[in-house]
């Protein structure tokens, strides 16, 4: 069962033509006018391929051979290599990148995609290429001319990989404590960078000739705290004289790791290395958030990728294993159930199936909004094409994430003790998905962002939007078909509550400045359960029509009503979780000094 993941086409095709009607927009931009359903089902079909063949079955292998580092450098486990230049040789790289540097030029809706299928085949292996995007969107929006002729063709097309380095032993995500520093180096007009970075993921591979890394540091002049951070792009192997030398890049180890082992995450030591600069001096920040912001969306889509993945394992496991007779059934059948028929494992089924196909309708929204962001003809509609993808991404972040990991551990109890063993796959998706929660700003810090930030940061305009999006879905429903109306008001009543939580906590939250951080992480998860009802709202009211032609709609009307009936409590637990934050003081028993 080590290597079952097969890619949802079916429910992928429902969310871009039907849910999304993606093709519509594509005919607006020019650019794009010759992309229809038929293309979007070729690339979904080849990724589904590509990762069923060449990454699946590594990923097993993959966590028990490790990654190894000697003499300094790191090698990655068997297959690897292979399977990454069968990536890069198929052009998975420059799906979306730039035409003008060797890309595809395609939506970064089916990136999005992509990156679903290639966290849930083998996210360890997606470690090491899962940087290319951003950084080459960090390069293409702030790096100089010089610098995107040399190295931008080589890092949109995979032939060279990319790192961010960020954090360093004394600063975790706490960037304005980054001590590394940047000297002017005029003779070859670039800088010498010296310092440490920790938790540097793909820091060193034999994936590639060459690894680009994108450091934060300080120049002689830089301000103190995050103002004074600049950005600087760092190659292992640097130009001199017509060839390529050793930088003053080192590997110092890699990090014994509770899952992702077939990832190499390094302790990187910068000494007297040359760099030159991306963007303005003291705005590195700016820069490197162009890369985290695509990079958190990608982590999301690892998010559903762990879940789709575990809720596959154990739907094939629950329909085999055979054990007891179901409840229900026993003047029906003779002997022993599939487990599938139990009621307490249909349960824990279908909650996984909520999540994951309302996810994936919510993930492949914001790639959409991306790409409204990006070529709409008209600028209003790109300014709050911008906006939602901006409140939506950490939402989607923290939730699918902290989703994908409960939910592997939800399907490992379906195993029984099976699940524990690693021949059955489902102990290591329980083990590669916790790092998702922490890595690319921890969830708490998404929560932080999405509330202080992006909510009461601007009055809640931004939340206001994204409500009168789902009231207008609820008009759809009032006058549609037998149960439609009843999730026409519910999702009033859901608006209704959310602004009204919203509203008090941006009124309290003038006179105690604690508020808004105790409340955050329950007021994300409270949006992100109103984000899924509307996903399933916008379900029900296009598969219930078609319900009896296939039987895929009516499967999809039954989540539908499964999730309202049943999973739908979640955002009112969550609200009332937020309220409690707003009326009562957080002790520090136990948590601060001057506790006995």
């Amino acid at each position: 069962m080590s290597a079952c993941y097969v890619a949802p086409l079916r429910d992928m095709r429902f969310v871009m033509e039907e849910w999304l009607d993606a093709e519509a927009f594509w005919r607006q931009i020019p650019e794009w006018s010759d992309i229809d359903a038929t293309t979007a089902r070729m690339v979904l079909e080849e990724a589904g391929r590509f990762v069923s063949e060449q990454l699946a079955p590594l990923n097993a292998s993959g966590d028990l051979e490790g990654c190894q580092f000697v003499d300094g450098e790191v090698r990655m486990p068997r297959g690897f290599k292979a399977a990454y230049r069968a990536y890069v040789d198929g052009g998975w790289p420059t799906l979306s990148a730039s035409a003008g540097h060797g890309g595809q030029d395609l939506p970064q809706l089916l990136e999005v995609a992509l990156h679903e299928m290639l966290a849930a085949a083998n996210h360890a292996w997606l470690m090491s290429p899962g940087l290319t995007h951003g950084a080459s969107v960090c390069l293409q929006t702030h790096g100089s001319e010089k610098l995107k002729a040399d190295y931008l063709p080589k890092i949109a097309s995979g032939e060279w990989l990319t790192t961010m380095c960020l954090t360093e032993p004394q600063a975790g995500s706490d960037l304005s404590l980054l001590r590394t520093t940047a000297i002017p180096d005029e003779l070859s007009e670039g800088y010498r960078i010296t310092g440490s970075k920790i938790f540097i993921s793909g820091g060193d591979h034999d994936l590639t000739d060459n690894i680009v890394h994108l450091v934060l540091a300080r120049l002689p002049d830089a301000p103190p705290g995050t103002r004074g951070l600049s950005m600087f792009l760092v190659p292992k192997w640097r130009p001199h004289s017509g060839v390529a030398i050793r930088n003053g890049v080192h590997c110092e180890g890699i990090e014994k790791k509770m899952g992702l082992k077939a990832s190499p995450t390094c302790t990187m030591r910068f000494e007297d290395a040359l760099g030159w600069r991306v963007g303005e001096p003291h705005r590195g920040l700016a820069a490197m958030f162009v890369m985290m912001n695509a990079a958190r969306l990608q982590v999301a889509m690892q998010g559903l990728g762990h879940a789709e993945s575990a809720w596959q394992r154990a739907t094939i496991y629950a329909r085999e294993r055979v054990q007891m007779r179901a409840p229900g059934l026993e003047a029906k059948t003779q002997g022993a159930s599939p487990i599938s028929l139990h009621p307490a494992i249909r349960r824990t089924l279908m909650d996984l199936r909520c999540v994951v196909e309302g996810e994936r309708l919510i993930g492949y929204w914001i790639g959409q909004w991306l790409d409204i962001a990006a070529r709409h003809p008209d600028e209003a509609k790109r300014a709050e094409a911008d906006r939602f993808a901006a409140l939506l991404t950490p939402v989607a972040k923290a939730f699918f994430t902290a989703n994908g990991f409960l939910g592997a551990s939800s399907a490992l109890q379906v195993f029984g003790g099976y699940g524990y063993i690693h021949e059955y796959g489902i102990e290591q998706t329980v083990r590669d998905s916790r790092v998702s929660l922490l890595y690319e700003g921890t969830n708490e810090i998404q929560s932080i962002d999405l509330l202080v930030r992006k909510v009461i940061g601007d009055g809640g305009g931004k939340l206001r939007a994204l409500l009168a999006h789902i009231r207008a879905e609820a008009a759809e429903h009032a006058n549609a078909a037998p149960d439609l109306p009843q999730v026409a008001a519910q999702l009033e009543t859901l608006c209704a509550d959310a602004w009204h939580t919203t509203a008090a906590i941006i009124e309290e939250s003038a006179r105690d400045v604690e508020l808004p951080y105790r409340v955050a992480d329950d007021y994300l998860a409270m949006i992100g359960w109103l984000l899924l009802a509307y996903a399933w709202a916008r379900s029900l009211r296009l598969a219930a029509p078609k319900a009896d032609e296939e039987d895929f709609y009516r499967q999809k009307v039954a989540t539908a009503r499964y999730f309202f009936d049943y999973r739908l409590a979640e955002f009112t637990h969550r609200r009332r979780l937020v309220d409690a934050g707003i009326h009562a003081d957080l002790p520090f028993i136990g948590a601060t000094a001057g506790t006995s």
